[in-house]
């Protein structure tokens, strides 16, 4: 299939200023911790600049590969990604770092197998479900195959653990078949079987079963348990209409864990303040009407499903971290797309930008 047209160049430039943002956020909020581990207050700065000009590079590319291509090869990529997530749980392979085996190694390079499965289901799921058509309507033939492989991939995540990664992928997978037109009343079963299992999840471990209790009633233990929320909720707080200005947090002075990367919404709020965060929340809606009118556009199932679980994979990290920051949910280590500091969750976000513009290339809208 021939590109006809010039990609959706809202998403472009809305994804272009998430990132600007994200780079301004991060030279102030991670300056001190910077300093102080690495006695450079640029440190984390200079190195997230480095995986912005890799993941625009790849953004760029996958912007010009027809996106049918990865129909021909879902299942090698479901594949992959499976392997790198059990790899990843190998001790020797995967790097434990701060109780959680998440990474793996190659030299000084560090990779998140978790992302890669993001992208990769996604891939997998609109190659499966284009391919079923009416079938996806039988709760046997077309929703039980696919939820089986999605629960081996938010098993082996939530072995790392990561929760929070865990339940995007479950929110994708809801989605997209719901997007693929299941019935109603398997997508309602689906949902009351895996509210207990996920209370079930959060109950079975104790860091995450406090974390729910501190959630309920953070001033219940304000030193420990309750100290992230109300550090976060005081800075947004601080903040006001306006923020103190930039540059201006006192919370990224050690009060706020991780001010960089989960937290990084909240140093937002308090320098840019209530008119900083209704921006980036805009941002975001920008972002996920442009690829839903991509989603209904395009002329081809798979393309339209591909659209649907890409912008999903994106909304609703923002949503799992905003709603950490803003104490409307419990504590879950996510990053906030585009904006905290990390570089594979980057890069491979900018990916599914890519391929995301590439089917906008061909829906014209």
């Amino acid at each position: 299939m021939e590109d006809r047209q010039a990609p959706d160049y809202i998403i472009f430039f809305v994804i272009v200023i998430l990132m600007t943002i994200g780079l301004i956020m991060i030279l102030s909020a991670s300056s001190i911790r910077s300093h102080l581990l690495y006695k450079d207050s640029y440190y984390l700065f200079k190195h997230q600049l480095v995986w912005v000009v890799i993941g625009i590079i790849a953004m760029i590319i996958f912007m010009n590969i027809d996106y049918q291509i990865y129909r021909r090869y879902a299942k090698m990529i479901l594949l992959i990604t499976i392997i790198t997530l059990i790899l990843v749980l190998i001790p020797g392979i995967g790097r434990l770092v701060g109780g959680s085996r998440r990474w793996i190694w190659i030299g000084s390079f560090r990779f998140q197998p978790s992302e890669l499965a993001k992208l990769g289901l996604v891939i997998y799921l609109a190659h499966y479900f284009s391919n079923k058509g009416e079938q996806v309507k039988s709760f046997v033939n077309g929703v039980l195959p696919p939820l089986l492989i999605m629960g081996l991939t938010f098993g082996l995540i939530l072995m790392e653990p990561d929760l929070g990664t865990a339940v995007t992928i479950a929110g994708t997978f809801f989605i997209m078949l719901f997007a693929a037109g299941a019935r109603i009343s398997h997508l309602f079963t689906l949902g009351l079987a895996g509210f207990p299992l996920l209370l079930y999840f959060i109950m079975s471990e104790d860091y995450r079963r406090e974390r729910l209790f501190s959630f309920l009633d953070p001033w219940s233990d304000p030193l420990d348990t309750g100290y992230h929320i109300i550090q976060s909720l005081l800075a947004l707080g601080s903040g006001g209409i306006f923020g103190v200005g930039l540059g201006n947090s006192r919370q990224k002075f050690l009060y706020l864990p991780e001010p960089g990367t989960d937290f990084i919404f909240a140093v937002l709020g308090e320098e840019l303040g209530l008119l900083g965060t209704v921006a980036v929340l805009g941002l975001f809606f920008l972002f996920v009407w442009r690829a839903l009118k991509i989603a209904v556009s395009v002329p081809d199932l798979f393309g339209s499903l591909l659209a649907v679980g890409l912008s999903t994979m994106v909304i609703l990290q923002a949503i799992i971290n905003i709603g950490v920051v803003t104490a409307s949910m419990p504590i879950t280590g996510i990053t906030l797309p585009f904006i905290s500091y990390g570089g594979s969750s980057l890069v491979i976000m900018l990916s599914g930008v890519g391929i995301l513009l590439n089917i906008s290339r061909q829906a014209g809208t």
